[in-house]
Formats: structure tokens, sequence, C-alpha cells
């Protein structure tokens, strides 16, 4: 499922035009990524847990020409599920 998918499916539940929806969707994502630039937690209750992760910086191989890489230092996004998720993927 791709983001217009995702907008199609979400209008047909609710009732509202494509437009109306996409901006929704789009507002959504923004909020989630502007709470993770902040440093904050994103907690969707039933759904799961959003955060950001700092990796410190690395040496790694490229495993293509054996070169040895410095990574640098990053955040990355993190996605940790809810049980309620979990659990409805789970059933029958």
């Amino acid at each position: 499922m791709n983001k217009n998918d995702l907008v199609r499916t979400v209008a047909d539940k609710v009732e509202f035009t494509l437009k109306d929806t996409a901006a929704v969707v789009d507002a959504l994502v923004e909020a989630i990524t502007l709470a993770l630039k902040d440093g904050e937690e994103v907690n969707v209750a039933g759904f799961g847990k959003f955060t950001a992760k700092r990796r410190a910086a690395r040496e790694s191989i490229n495993p293509r020409t054996k070169e040895v890489v410095k990574v640098p230092a990053c955040v990355a996004p993190a996605f940790k599920a809810s049980k309620a998720l979990k659990d409805s993927l789970n059933t029958k």
C-alpha cells in the first residue's frame, strides 16, 4: 500500500474527499516528523510508538571492495508496534 492507496482507503472509511483526506495524512506525517525532530516520542494507542534513535559513528566494511568505510553518527526513526497491533495481525 502506498500513500495514494492509504488516502483512498481512509477517504472511503470516513467519507471525506480525497483532497481533504490527503491533507490530513500529510498533516499527520508532518506532525510525527516534527515531534521526532524535537526529540519527542509519538505514542499512538493501539498502533505503536515512534521514536528517534541516536546511532553512534562507526566503521563498516564495503562488501564489494572490502574497504573500511567510516559511517557518521546520525539520528534514525524507529517504530515499535503495540501489543494490540501485533495481536490483531496474529488472529485468524
